[in-house]
Formats: C-alpha cells, structure tokens, sequence
C-alpha cells in the first residue's frame, strides 16, 4: 500500500494502557482549548486555537489499550483557500507492543502533500505526536496550545496574521 497520508510513531517505555490513556487526555497533549469528551466511541469535542483553527470531531472507534480513531467531521482554516480541508479526514491512533516498549503509530487518512495545510499541519502534528503526548506519556506533563501559547514556529506565525 502506497499512501501518502501524514504519519508519525512514537516508542515509549511505558504500558499500552498508559499510552491509550494519555492520548484520550487530549487537553494535557493537544489543546487546553478542548470543549467535549475525549475518551469513549461515540464522544465529541471541539478544538480551537485562536480564529486560526477549528474543528469538530467525534470519535468513532475505540478499542482499549489498542486503538482510537477520530473522524473530522468540520474544520475550519484562517489560513488556506479551502478552509474545510481536514473535513472528513480520520486521525488514528494505533497502539502495539514492540520488544517490550509500546509503539504508537499515528496517522491522519485523508492529510496529504497535495493540501494547503500540509506542511503547516504535518509541522503541526509531528510537535503534538512526537513532543507533547510523548511528554505527556512519559512524565505526566504535556505541551499544549491554548490562545496566547503557541507551541510551534508555524503557530507563532499564523497567530501573527
């Protein structure tokens, strides 16, 4: 399979069930601006930063310790001519054990090079896969945005325009 959606993974020495966890917290990784619940199939949140993002998502499965998949179901961009470019597009969150580690794979379905947001974004999430739920995982605390915070280069731009 030849795909081109964005994907990052993560290896941590802590449990499976840590890992699940610190993900369905999506406010210590993501966004302290994270209005909804996080953690159950069928849950919806909202997340926003600044007038720059927005988007609805609901979480349309979840298998404990192994898996959650989100679906986008509206988005919102200040920054691209098609502010809907996220709009039905999954993120998901797979999880495995690897030599007694835990592995996270990350993939956004539907986030790929041919989009506007596609640098911005894969910057985006490689900050909060890679950084800030790692930190999360890890050490208990994580990196989020939240207005007036952001996180990463391209954050600090886009909060300028």
């Amino acid at each position: 399979m030849n795909t081109q959606d964005f994907t990052t993974t993560i290896i941590v020495n802590q449990s499976p069930e840590e890992v699940f966890k610190a993900i369905q917290n999506v406010k210590g990784w993501w966004s302290e601006e994270i209005e909804g619940k996080t953690a159950n199939e069928g849950d919806e949140f909202k997340y926003h930063y600044e007038d720059v993002h927005r988007c609805k998502i609901k979480l349309i499965e979840v298998i404990p310790n192994q898996k959650i998949v989100w679906l986008i179901e509206e988005n919102y961009f200040s920054f691209t001519k098609d502010d809907t470019e996220w709009t039905n597009t999954t993120a998901v969150f797979d999880i495995s054990q690897e030599d007694n580690k835990t592995k996270l794979t990350f993939t956004h379905v539907g986030l790929v090079p041919e989009y506007e947001c596609f640098d911005v974004c894969k910057a985006g999430w490689s900050n909060y896969i890679e950084n800030s739920l790692k930190k999360l995982i890890e050490t208990g605390k994580g990196q989020p945005n939240a207005t007036g915070k952001p996180q990463i280069e391209t954050e600090r731009a886009l909060s300028k325009n």
